[in-house]
Parts: C-alpha cells; sequence; structure tokens
C-alpha cells in the first residue's frame, strides 16, 4: 500500500473520489430531472466521457483488449438494465421531460457500491489503474447504451 502526501493511502483517496463523484452524479441527475431533454443533452455525456479513454495512451492503464470488450459488454448488457427500467421520456406539451421510478438513485447507489466493492477484488488482481480503465471501459458501455436507448425514444416522442 503507497502512502501519498498527508498519510492518505491510495485506497482511501479512491473511496473518497467515489464517494464524491457518486454525490456528483445524483446532483447532477437531479437538475437533470428539472429541465426539458433534448438531442444535446442525451448526446453531450456520452461523448465528453469518451475523452476519458486518452488515459490508454498512459502503458500503466493498458488492459488486454478481450478484458476491455469484455468490461464493455458487462456494462452495456448486464449494467445498462436498471438505467433503462427505471428512467423513461415522456412528452409534456412541445416538451420531452425524462420520468424516473422512484428506485432509479438506489440504482445508481447500488451501481456505485458494487463497482467499489468489486475493485477491492480486482485491486488485489490488477493494478490500480488497470482496475480503472476497466471500470471506466464498463461504465461507458453502461452510459452508451442507456443514452442511445435515450435517444431512440426521444425521436420517437418527437414525431409523434
Amino acid at each position: 500500500m503507497v502512502d501519498l502526501p498527508g498519510g492518505l493511502s491510495r485506497q482511501t483517496l479512491t473511496a473518497a473520489v467515489t464517494v464524491f463523484g457518486l454525490v456528483g452524479v445524483l446532483f447532477w441527475r437531479v437538475r437533470e430531472g428539472l429541465s426539458a431533454v433534448t438531442v444535446r443533452k442525451i448526446v453531450i455525456p456520452p461523448l465528453g466521457m469518451a475523452t476519458g479513454f486518452c488515459m490508454f495512451f498512459a502503458p500503466q492503464f493498458r488492459v488486454p483488449w478481450l478484458w476491455a470488450v469484455g468490461a464493455f459488454a458487462v456494462g452495456a448488457v448486464l449494467l445498462a438494465w436498471p438505467l433503462l427500467a427505471t428512467s423513461r421520456l415522456e412528452r409534456e406539451g412541445e416538451a420531452i421531460m425524462m420520468r424516473r421510478s422512484r428506485v432509479f438513485f438506489l440504482v445508481i447507489i447500488a451501481l456505485a457500491a458494487a463497482r467499489y466493492y468489486a475493485r477491492g477484488y480486482f485491486d488485489h488482481v490488477l493494478t490500480l489503474e488497470q482496475t480503472g480503465g476497466l471500470f471506466f471501459i464498463l461504465a461507458f458501455g453502461m452510459i452508451l447504451r442507456w443514452r442511445l436507448s435515450m435517444l431512440r425514444e426521444y425521436r420517437r416522442l418527437m414525431a409523434l
């Protein structure tokens, strides 16, 4: 275990950043639900997140292609499902609004907790950077599928 300046371990810092990120996502989702959905609001998050793939320019983040494809598939197939099941778009007059079920935020918290606890296992098998890279790919698969589904639903509702 490597200590950082100030006596913090990498694991403590990782846990703190995870909690900070979770709180940020929850606040963002609340705020996002107060205004109408647009194509831009659907497309920008995965495009912005895609810049994270630049981490793989650094050799310490690289993982085998098969692992990357597996992580993407788990995110897109398994972990996107709860997001798809707990959120939907509805037309309100001329606006399209996001409607989340009451369990949506519990799903977000459960996904974050599962990621945190799974990371504990993977950190014993992979480096911290490789684990972060794999979880980034997994999250990207999850978000991409969810947002593509939202985009299809948005276009369907706009055609009505």
